[in-house]
């Protein structure tokens, strides 16, 4: 026989320390139930709001890559580690892994605020560059001229009214998914200091 067979004390050490590891830490609901709290309802916002950001971006042929490239990124990335986060929580997965889930919201939302921030201002830079600029092809005579004032700033950009006016869009709710992200930070972090 082992010695752990014959010694009571080490069974008990050995159960002991298989049982000192808690389980998981999370204070939201699991199941569809998530959907009824305010952080369900963010993040589920996040979600809608961060695929419009990432189709307008897209529909613009994205005009200027520098820039928009980065807005790309961020939305299609955090689109789908949101939707797997939530994913996570309704079928109840969360309640099986082992971490602090209080601890990866605040750390997640705060990344995701940090980076969805800088999207909004390349995207509205982006947007500012042109200037609501509307050009146009004039007439003259035998000859066709095209007008365009000059910028102030060291970036400018040639967008129709069509780009113009879904890079306004896409700024619009890039700031909108910002704020719901921001929320989530500042409620996950009430609930993990709790």
């Amino acid at each position: 026989m082992s010695e752990q067979a014959t010694n009571p004390a080490a069974n008990n050490a050995a159960a002991a320390a298989a049982t000192a590891f808690p389980g998981a830490t999370i204070s939201l609901p699991l199941g569809l139930e998530v959907l009824r709290t305010y952080s369900g309802a963010l993040i589920t916002l996040e979600i809608l709001f961060g695929g419009l950001v990432w189709i307008l971006v897209a529909s613009s042929n994205v005009p200027v890559p520098l820039l928009q490239g980065w807005v790309m990124f961020v939305s299609v990335t955090a689109f789908f580690l949101s939707s797997a986060y939530l994913t996570l929580l309704i079928t109840g997965l969360a309640d099986r892994v082992n971490i602090d889930w209080n601890v990866i919201d605040v750390l997640y939302h705060f990344v995701a605020v940090l980076f969805y921030f800088a999207a909004f201002v390349l995207e509205a830079a982006t947007t500012a560059a042109n200037g609501g600029t509307q050009f146009k092809a004039m007439a003259n005579g035998t000859q066709t001229l095209i007008c365009i004032p000059i910028s102030r700033g060291n970036i400018f950009t040639f967008l129709s009214s069509n780009q113009y006016n879904i890079n306004v869009a896409a700024t619009i709710f890039a700031f909108i998914v910002t704020l719901c992200y921001g929320c989530s930070m500042l409620m996950g972090f009430k609930r993990w200091r709790m």
